[in-house]
């Protein structure tokens, strides 16, 4: 039997093809590992469970002198709230190496918003929906939403963000299925096209609110972009202006919970943060149950081949970096951590915290920042140690005070717990 024959490589792209920039999903291969540039950072979605998590990591990062050395923040969701957050209060951002002292952090980042994720964000905003004069107004919540972000996260407008690092707040496109990307320089996506400079009715906010309304508790936010401010995407034909016109944006996780999308092609090192739902076995014996499963395991495999994928290029030599996330423990990362939960807490209590928008109590607050540091320290000392300034200090556990895993289990028993009206 003849050998069978290889695949041919993809090819080139075309002669003359309009460039693309490093966010854009046309790209046609990824860059080789000789032409990729600088530190990228990925804030997945996941509420305040994730956004809480990320500051324990972002703690950890600084002290390392890590996050110094990063170039571009993509973020969706959780992840996009605390790095409009993050941004609006740190200044300037801290030379290659270079850390923020430990009192100024507490001071300026991980206190304000502590006290910000202790606070119910959805819903006095989702009950705008069911006032009598917004009842035809669906997007009427996530417009409160953003007003709400505005006034208490960040004032900025998109234009206001730093040139160092690139920030990317990331949102799903409905329209065309497809990443929609906001920064300092432009917001868009590819096919609709790119708005450059981002229109004055895109703040900060509203990129975060469009980035963070997850269904269904928020109606998608139109994008409120005349077709033909956005230039340079690959629709084309009568029907392209009819669809921009009504495009609206939903959650970014729904494309892309990892935020990769934007950097994964042209950076040469890659830290993902992964603070999103775990996958837990459960019976779906009603059908309401199995529809809702469905769902959830669509975007269960996106997820996963996104990861796999990045996995895959750490272990080829494609790109350098790390990945951490959520549901996993700092040992099982580094068997010789000597800080962070164990297992069978992770798995059965912290993993399990809700992924919402409503107040969240001091201890989950503490235990989520504690967990997201022990995990940093653990993955970047180990998979990235060439990125760490010798001078790092050892690792302490931001809230020594809920170390004790008894004294966890009791106070996060009912984190799990959605509810409805939120909680005080």
């Amino acid at each position: 039997m003849a050998a069978p024959r290889r695949p041919s490589p993809l090819p080139p792209a075309p002669p003359g093809a309009a460039p693309v920039g490093p966010d854009d999903a046309a790209t046609y291969l990824p860059d080789p590992a000789a032409r990729r540039r600088g530190v990228a950072l990925c804030l997945s979605g996941g509420g305040f469970r994730a956004a809480l998590f990320h500051l324990g990591a972002l703690r950890r990062l600084n002290q390392l002198g890590v996050l110094g050395r990063v170039d571009t923040v993509s973020a969706v969701s959780g992840g996009a709230i605390v790095a409009a957050h993050l941004v609006t209060r740190l200044g300037p951002w801290p030379a290659p190496g270079a850390v923020v002292p430990d009192d100024v952090w507490e001071a300026s980042i991980a206190a304000p918003f502590r006290a910000f994720a202790g606070r119910d964000l959805r819903t006095a905003v989702l009950l705008r929906r069911f006032w009598p004069p917004n009842w035809p107004r669906p997007e009427a919540a996530v417009e409160a939403l953003a007003d709400r972000l505005a006034a208490d996260l960040s004032p900025l407008h998109l234009r206001d963000l730093p040139t160092r690092p690139r920030v990317l707040v990331g949102a799903t496109d409905l329209a065309y299925a497809v990443g929609w990307v906001a920064g300092r320089e432009r917001v868009g996506d590819y096919r609709a096209g790119y708005a450059s400079p981002p229109p004055p009715n895109w703040g900060v906010a509203r990129a975060v609110a469009a980035s963070a309304c997850f269904p269904p508790w928020f109606a998608p936010l139109p994008a409120g972009i005349p077709p033909g401010n956005l230039k340079g995407g690959q629709e084309r034909g009568a029907g392209r202006d009819r669809v921009v016109a009504d495009l609206t944006l939903a959650d970014g996780g729904l494309y892309d919970n990892l935020a990769l999308e934007p950097v994964w092609k042209t950076a040469a090192t890659v830290l993902v943060s992964d603070g999103g739902a775990t996958f837990d076995a459960t019976a779906t014996g009603n059908p309401i149950g199995r529809l809702l499963r469905y769902n959830t395991i669509v975007a269960k495999q996106a997820t996963a081949l996104r990861k796999r994928w990045l996995i895959a290029g750490f272990l080829n030599g494609d790109l350098a970096g790390a990945y951490w996330g959520v549901g996993g423990s700092a040992a099982g990362y580094d068997p010789g951590a000597e800080i962070g939960y164990g297992k069978a807490l992770v798995e059965g209590v912290i993993s399990r915290v809700r992924t919402d928008l409503d107040a969240f109590s001091v201890a989950e607050r503490a235990v989520l920042e504690n967990h997201g540091y022990a995990l940093a320290d653990a993955v970047i000392r180990r998979h990235a140690p060439a990125l760490v300034h010798l001078d790092a200090p050892a690792a302490v556990l931001p809230h020594t005070a809920w170390a004790d895993e008894a004294t966890v289990r009791a106070a996060l028993a009912d984190s799990h717990r959605t509810r409805i009206l939120g909680r005080r």
